[in-house]
């Protein structure tokens, strides 16, 4: 039996997509189980010729610790290698992030960014994890006013403020409840999808799993190494997350979020002809809260605070986007028009709305929230550290007042399993450094692969970096993994056109 999601449109768009898999042919339990392929929905891009993609679906238990009961569909992608039978590899499963993001296309978009030897020796493996895209996805529906336009602030400054802004939690939590329903929420879990990639690894014949996660695809993949640490084969975790609570890592990034923002001033200040924000880091500052202030006072077409700290928060991961976002202040300064800093794809869009759904729901089901008083506090000590922080990632609050509290966390790594290679860049503010430094503790005798003087959220076969992306595919391909960490050298901070 399938989750029961509220009937919107986004989950009939969803629904009539899956109807163009195959469905699968055995139960993933069993290792001699399989998996059929066919052509993909639209919603997966071809790659260039020659090679193809192909998709189906696997049935998996909703509760791995209830095999004969309901049961949801995992949909599935693969790219086949397009090298030799003799430089075949296995499967690489691959994950985007999130929690929330479609595997799905990923094995498409990602593998063309991969270095050729991989490619040659690797079927791609995509998948969407239970609860998002077209493995049975869910919908929170309006969470609590989350894609009203414009939000409420999401930064509470006065009492009344707070008050409002953990009523709009309790409000989250409630939809997610209505939408996903009470006996679903519990099983949509990164330790639930673990299951569901061995299930994978077993219906496609493999005996072990290699994997590489990114983001959120790094907790998955400490995951699974706690589950099945004997079939973890070659496994790349990217921009890692730390072993900590959900919330206690949304803490952590909002932090660095504020130290991100600050490098962010000084690089616009020093091309202060170019950007026109003021000729040092404290002009470049009043500059930017004066759009803040601006569009808080008088929001322009549904853009106010809460769509600019969003703003803000996805160019700050990436320092490609700073140019733009500093064009955007620039321009709003200059003739009041927020467009600049409008993202190209609405918030609202069908896929926007299942991923904030997901990931709200797979946070809280991953282990216990803060209650109501530690959210408060924690936003009174960063609000000392910067009275304006961005708090936009700081989705694990919803937990305080979630439907189902989990009795345990999620499972981390294992001694049991092999050493894994993590990647990191020394400055990414959205999975900063220290959680790959703590996640090796629970992974012994990983090595870690740094890029020095980088500012940017994902790093193999993202930054075009020789060092890191040779490192990375020596492992996959030959199996060598470095005898000690390895520091690349960085693009460093981007320059201006």
């Amino acid at each position: 039996m399938s989750v029961p999601p509220r009937p919107t449109a986004l989950l009939c768009a969803l629904a009539a997509a899956a109807a163009l898999l195959p469905s699968a042919t055995a139960t993933p339990a069993r290792a001699s189980a399989s998996l059929a392929f066919g052509p993909c929905p639209d919603s997966v891009p071809s790659p260039p010729a020659p090679d193809r993609v192909e998709c189906g679906r696997l049935t998996v238990p909703l509760d791995r610790n209830d095999p004969s009961g309901r049961r949801i569909e995992i949909a599935v992608s693969r790219v086949p290698a397009s090298g030799t039978p003799a430089e075949r590899r296995g499967v690489l499963l691959v994950n985007p992030g999130g929690p929330g993001g479609s595997g799905l296309p990923y094995a498409v978009t990602k593998r063309a960014k991969l270095p050729a030897s991989v490619r040659r020796s690797y079927d791609v493996i995509g998948f969407d994890p239970r609860g998002v895209g077209l493995s049975t996805p869910v919908d929170c529906g309006p969470m609590g006013g989350l894609f009203t336009a414009p939000g409420t602030d999401p930064v509470p400054t006065t009492p009344r403020a707070e008050r409002t802004y953990l009523t709009s939690l309790r409000r989250m939590a409630d939809d997610c409840a209505a939408g996903a329903g009470t006996d679903t929420l519990p099983y949509l879990s990164t330790e639930q999808t673990a299951y569901d990639m061995d299930a994978i690894r077993a219906a496609l014949g493999e005996p072990r799993t290699n994997f590489l996660g990114v983001s959120y695809g790094s907790y998955l993949g400490a995951a699974y190494a706690a589950q099945f640490p004997h079939r973890v084969g070659r496994m790349v975790l990217d921009s890692v997350v730390g072993p900590w609570d959900w919330y206690d890592f949304d803490v952590v990034q909002s932090r660095a979020m504020l130290r991100a923002r600050d490098t962010f001033f000084a690089w616009t200040a020093a091309h202060a002809e170019r950007f026109g924000l003021g000729a040092g880091t404290d002009a470049v500052r009043r500059s930017y809260l004066r759009v803040r202030h601006g569009l808080a006072a008088r929001p322009v077409n549904g853009f106010g605070p809460a769509e600019f700290d969003r703003a803000v928060y996805r160019a700050l991961g990436r320092t490609e986007r700073w140019a733009g976002l500093a064009d955007g202040l620039h321009t709003y300064l200059t003739d009041g028009s927020p467009d600049g800093l409008r993202p190209a794809s609405a918030f609202d869009s069908p896929e926007n709305r299942n991923y904030e759904a997901a990931n709200r729901i797979v946070k809280c089901a991953d282990g216990p929230g803060p209650t109501p008083r530690e959210i408060l506090a924690d936003i009174h000590r960063t609000r000392r550290l910067d009275p304006h922080p961005v708090l936009t990632g700081m989705e694990a609050s919803t937990c305080a007042y979630w439907h189902h509290r989990p009795n345990h966390r999620t499972p981390l790594g294992s001694p049991a399993a092999p050493p894994v290679l993590l990647v990191a860049s020394a400055h990414d503010p959205v999975t900063p450094i220290e959680g790959a430094r703590q996640l090796r503790k629970v992974l012994p005798g990983s090595r870690l692969v740094v890029l020095d003087d980088d500012y940017s959220h994902g790093v193999f076969a993202s930054r075009g970096n020789a060092c890191v992306d040779g490192t990375v595919a020596a492992y996959l391909v030959e199996g060598v993994a470095p005898g000690a960490d390895v520091r690349c050298a960085g693009p460093g901070l981007p320059g201006v056109s």
